[in-house]
């Protein structure tokens, strides 16, 4: 079964009623709303890419779908024990005729960087992705029992401040959080300059990253101890998602903000309930990622700062704007000016102070290649996208 998408961007005077329409046996068209300069760039992180067959889905049904999805993929679903194992073999129908290389791939859930790293040595896997335990990351990097590839860092940690409620609706609380902050320190001392230090929603590892950004509020203690005197206090509720490498971060803010006089209260979430939090609207402050490879595709800079999300602290019609502008415009010179705007005028009202620029590691056992395993690829969203119909690996 082959596949093949043309795609072009499509302005308003080209709606349809119906959004996609085929032109041909091998081109779809895709009709917008408005402007949209990122959908190639966000193809790969999204399911309108997965080409599922129609009858398959009549025949077995949305929940029995979910666990034998039949499609157009390079392998076959065998079993699939959800949030545990899924074993898939090559689809010989694949529409390219030497694709996959691998006969069988199973993918096997496991309890974090640890377990997995010795099941690696222990010749119980071949392949672990999104590694991002530092002293973990650093031990398998001198291992010649395996191979490590640090991804290029396109999404870099936010403190993001929910503007919405006291204390981040004044912006001198935020400011005081700017100047608390020492993201350079903590590169330095927790993770020995491993990941670099963003000043706004991109990584280097990116599209359209500015090293720095005019206007941003840089760290002083003194300024940050000045602005809580001037509120006559300050205390912060600090959350974020359970990890590794976001704790430390977590552990090493706190300890930066209080000496500022901060009072601060930190708390590590699962991931349910942490959007749970996030939806009862009355979080204070938040440690997450922002932006992605484009910051208009997968989990980008609007998933963080625009109004209409719930994973967002501000509420700003004119961040609004240049946000919807600069994801419309399909020149790319136009869009890295008007994205440069958006980290400026964020840093002028200080929504969120950025940190350091992560990206996870994939660790393979000698003998196994493929491209987002053994090379560097961009991140679209956290992890990179590993081309499995391209994974091989050599004879014992």
């Amino acid at each position: 079964m082959s596949s093949t998408c043309s795609c072009r961007p499509v302005f308003l005077d080209d709606l349809v009623e119906n959004g996609i329409s085929a032109d041909g046996p091998l081109t779809v068209v895709l009709r917008f709303t408005r402007p949209y300069a990122a959908v190639i760039n966000a193809f790969p992180a999204s399911n309108v890419n997965w080409i599922a067959s129609p009858t398959a889905l009549q025949q077995l049904g949305e929940d029995q779908f979910r666990i034998t999805p039949v499609g157009a993929g390079p392998f076959v679903v065998v079993s699939n024990q959800l949030s545990s194992e899924l074993v898939l073999e090559r689809n010989p129908d694949y529409f390219k005729p030497d694709r996959p290389y691998l006969d069988r791939l199973t993918f096997q859930s496991i309890g974090g960087d640890q377990p997995a790293y010795q099941a690696l040595l222990a010749g119980q896997a071949d392949a672990y992705e999104g590694l991002n335990t530092t002293p973990l990351l650093e031990q398998a990097q001198q291992n010649p029992q395996v191979r490590v590839t640090v991804q290029p860092a396109t999404s870099p940690y936010v403190v993001q401040l929910n503007t919405r409620i006291a204390p981040f609706d004044d912006q001198r609380a935020r400011e005081a959080i700017y100047r608390a902050t020492d993201f350079e320190a903590i590169s330095r001392g927790l993770f020995r300059g491993l990941y670099p230090v963003s000043q706004t929603f991109t990584g280097p590892g990116g599209l359209f990253h500015r090293e720095a950004v005019a206007g941003y509020p840089a760290f002083d203690v003194e300024r940050a101890r000045q602005l809580v005197a001037e509120l006559g206090g300050l205390t912060v509720n600090l959350g974020t998602l359970s990890g590794y490498v976001a704790e430390q971060v977590m552990t090493a803010l706190q300890t930066q903000w209080q000496a500022a006089g901060i009072t601060v209260n930190t708390e590590s979430y699962q991931l349910s309930t942490l959007v749970q939090e996030f939806n009862t609207g009355q979080w204070q402050s938040m440690l997450q990622t922002a932006g992605a490879w484009d910051p208009a595709g997968g989990v980008g800079v609007g998933f963080r700062f625009s109004s209409t999300s719930p994973f967002s602290g501000v509420t700003d019609p004119a961040l609004d704007q240049m946000l919807d502008d600069a994801a419309a415009t399909v020149d790319d010179g136009e869009r890295e000016r008007l994205y440069g705007e958006a980290g400026e005028y964020i840093s002028e009202h200080a929504y969120a102070p950025f940190g350091l620029a992560f990206a996870p590691a994939n660790v393979v056992v000698q003998g196994v290649y493929g491209p987002g395993l053994t090379t560097r690829i961009p991140p679209i969203v956290v992890n990179a996208a590993v081309h499995w119909d391209e994974v091989w690996r050599t004879q014992q």
